[in-house]
Order: C-alpha cells, then structure tokens, then sequence
C-alpha cells in the first residue's frame, strides 16, 4: 500500500513538471567562452621578456598608432619578388597565428637540428639540413618584435635557393612562382617530419595547404548523349585570364548578379585597350563557364563508346580559408616567339562573394534548382556564411617584362599600408584600386578583425 501511495506520488510529480526538450538541454550543456587573462607568475614572465610597442611607451595622442608587423624588408638585389610576397604571408591571418602560436618552434625542429653526412676522398663532412619553415618562423618572430628597423631575410633566401636550386640566382623572378615555390618546400618539410600524410586537398595537410589549399571540380560533358565525367584537383590558387575571348564584353560575360559589387568599386577612365572593363567577377565569371573542346581535344565518352565533342566547366569544390587569384599578366607565346605583358586595368572587390562560382551553384543552374541532391553534393564543404572574403593583400607589379618591381599593399586594421621593400606608407583606398594587381589575397570573412575589435595585451 504504501509502496503503491509512493509510485502514484512520483507519476504525479512527472506529470506536473513536463521534461525539457532535447534543444534546450543542447543548449544548457554548451560552455561559454571565457577569455584568458594571465596570472601573476605569467605577468611576470611578460614583463620581464618582452618590451612595450612605440606606441604605448609615447602617451601624445597627436602620434599615430604604429601597427603591430609593419617592418620593412631590404631588397637583397632584386629580391623585390620575395620582399613582396614575405610581406603578404606574414599577414596572412591563419598562417600569422600559426607561427605566431609557436605551432612550429625552430629550436625544437628534429629537421634543422639533424646533419646530412657527405664523404668525399678526402674527408667527411656534415652539413646540417636547412628547413624552409623554420627560416620563415625566424622571419615571424623578427617582424613581429616590435622593431621598426627594415630586416634583411638572408638566411631565408638562401634556405629557398637551396629548396629551389634552378631559381637560384640574383636576377629577378616571378613572384607567382616564388610563392608557389615557397609553399611547396613548408609542405615538403613538414611531410618529412611527419611522413607521408594526407591529400593536399583535404585540409588535413601542413599549415601550407591548410590555409590555401581548395579543391577544384573539372566536368566533362558528352554533346551527344550528356553523360558526364568529373575530376576533382587540389590547388592552392587560381591563375586568372585577364583579357576576355574576342567577340565577347565584360557585360556579356557577367551574367551572375553581384548585389556586394556595385559600380562604386570602378574608378573612373579605367578600361581595358578595346573599351571592355575587366573585372575579377568577369575572369571568374570567364574561369567557370563551359567551353567548347575542339575537335581535337574529343574525349572518349562511356555511354556512346566512341570519342565525342565535348564541353568543360570548372567550379570550385571546395573554399580554401585564404583565396589567392593570380591574374596572367604575363604571356608567352611559342609560335611567334615573343613574350609580353598585359598591362590592361583589373577591378577588384575589397568584398567579394563566391558562392556564384561554386560547384553546388554552378551545377544546379545548370539543372535546374532541385530538392535532391547531385553526386558529390552530398558532403558539401562550402556554405554560404563561409563564401563570402574579404580582401587583405594585394601584390603589384609595375614596368616592363624583364624589369619591373613589385609592390604589397597591406590591410590592417580597415587602414592600408603599401610595402615597398624597407619602405612602408600609409596610403589611401584609392591609390590600391588604382593599382595594376598581379595578386590578389582574400581571407573568409568569418576569420577577419574588424579595426574596432581591440585586442587585450
């Protein structure tokens, strides 16, 4: 009896208080975020090692606020190529954090702490091995310290000469290729330590690839039967072309409707030679839509069983954190044997939007917006709050084929700074959209700092 008198008051008790929903509890057991402050012993340590900004030792509010990483870089003998490109990835934010963060610590390297034994006739020697990333986390920590004193990235130099022997000289390179170059010795001293590790493309690779490694999708489609094939390559940058194809206009080529890019961003009696503005919209509008393959270019198509005419179309897969367009100012051609350079104007958004250009949009305005889902959508890595970049980087180059010079312009803090070599100025918006860009570095949005949002040191 009074075990049935105790069973009814517990069902009674349940029936009074309901259970809270599954998204409430959710939402109950979610930490917030709680920001570290330093401790007493850890004040100590920071006083004691390290040494306050201009900025802050100077109390005059007339001087301006000196950015944290504006420090120039001597030009070493037409190093004008490497100075500019240093320049953007040491405000890369993903991979400025990752250094910063001593992610990698070039004391503790086992790479540059090993030797490479080499015996000879006479004797035996050992050299000890250069590590590309550790020379780069050198070049952080100098920038980074606080001295406005221009540096000279010697040692990084020649650490790249060695990792890249037929680029070796003192003549002047590309600085495109330089930048590829540079992340393909971090990702390949990085594999070593680690051995062999994953597909660049995944995002699960070194720090190189995962701050500027996307996935591009390549489709192949049958103009008889439309069966079609897919391809998926890793790339770390997008190499634009910046004359459109004869016959066409920037407005014919820009079907998509970019509501974030307006006419405000042109500047005035900036145009291509035949009247056509070039846009970075209009090369990546250009770079994704489909094109005819020649008759020699047939592919083989396996529901028809013989090689048809075909059309291709690229999109972009999936968004790397830091998106670098490299604009193809500089053209070869071997038939006439000449080279030139395109020196025609690009307008480039400070925000842009990459939805457009995505595989998931490109392919349902090509079928038609479905409720199903295509092959290969299914595990879709680009959403829409992570396609949208804002620019921090642009890389210039001004002058002739074999001798130009190359220029950075810097974001920081909504304020832009041109970095030409040791010498860093504060300019205006105007003179970086009038600017003849080479490279262009957006970062998603989701990861930029707005000037407002200060930093507690």
């Amino acid at each position: 009896m009074v075990l049935a008198q105790t069973e009814a008051a517990v069902i009674g008790s349940m029936q009074e208080t309901p259970l809270l929903p599954v998204e409430s509890t959710r939402k109950r057991r979610r930490v917030e975020y709680k920001p570290w402050t330093p401790g007493v012993n850890e004040q100590v340590l920071i006083v004691g090692n390290s040494n306050p900004f201009p900025s802050q030792m100077n109390n005059d509010s007339t001087t301006p606020e000196v950015q944290w990483g504006l420090r120039g870089l001597n030009n070493l003998g037409n190093t004008c190529f490497m100075n500019s490109v240093l320049q953007a990835l040491l405000h890369t934010p993903p991979l400025r954090n990752y250094f910063l963060s001593d992610k990698h610590n070039r004391y503790f390297c086992q790479r540059k702490n090993s030797t490479i034994v080499t015996r000879s006739s006479d004797n035996t020697n050992k050299n000890p091995v250069l590590c590309l990333a550790c020379d780069l986390d050198a070049v952080f920590s100098a920038v980074f310290s606080g001295n406005q004193t221009p540096i000279s990235p010697a040692k990084f130099l020649y650490s790249w000469w060695k990792h890249a022997s037929n680029l070796a000289s003192y003549e002047q390179q590309d600085a495109h290729e330089f930048f590829i170059s540079v992340l393909d010795g971090i990702h390949e001293t990085m594999q070593n330590d680690k051995g062999k590790g994953p597909s660049p493309g995944s995002g699960d690779c070194c720090i190189a690839h995962r701050v500027f490694s996307g996935i591009l999708r390549s489709d192949v489609m049958c103009t008889a039967c439309g069966f079609t094939s897919t391809t998926y390559d890793p790339c770390i940058d997008i190499s634009l072309d910046l004359e459109l194809s004869q016959g066409t206009s920037a407005k014919v080529t820009s079907k998509k409707s970019h509501k974030s890019h307006k006419k405000k961003e042109a500047e005035p009696g900036k145009s291509s030679q035949n009247g056509r503005l070039s846009t970075l919209m209009g090369c990546l509008d250009h770079f994704t839509r489909p094109e005819k393959l020649g008759s020699d270019q047939k592919f083989f198509c396996q529901h028809c069983q013989v090689r048809q005419e075909s059309l291709k179309q690229m999109s972009i897969r999936k968004l790397p954190l830091v998106s670098c367009f490299h604009i193809k100012r500089f053209e070869h051609s071997v038939i006439k044997k000449m080279s030139r350079k395109v020196d025609h104007y690009l307008q480039f958004p400070f925000s842009l939007d990459m939805s457009p250009y995505l595989s998931s949009s490109i392919l349902r305005s090509r079928f038609g917006n479905r409720i199903f889902s295509f092959e290969g959508d299914e595990q879709d890595t680009s959403c829409e709050s992570s396609s949208e970049f804002e620019l921090f980087a642009v890389i210039t180059h001004t002058g002739k084929l074999d001798a130009g010079h190359y220029v950075t312009y810097l974001r920081l803090s909504n304020q832009w700074y041109k970095c030409d070599d040791a010498w860093i100025t504060q300019v205006s918006e105007n003179i970086v959209r009038a600017a003849q860009g080479y490279m262009m570095f957006y970062v998603q949005k989701m990861l930029y700092y707005k000037a407002s949002e200060k930093q507690v040191i």
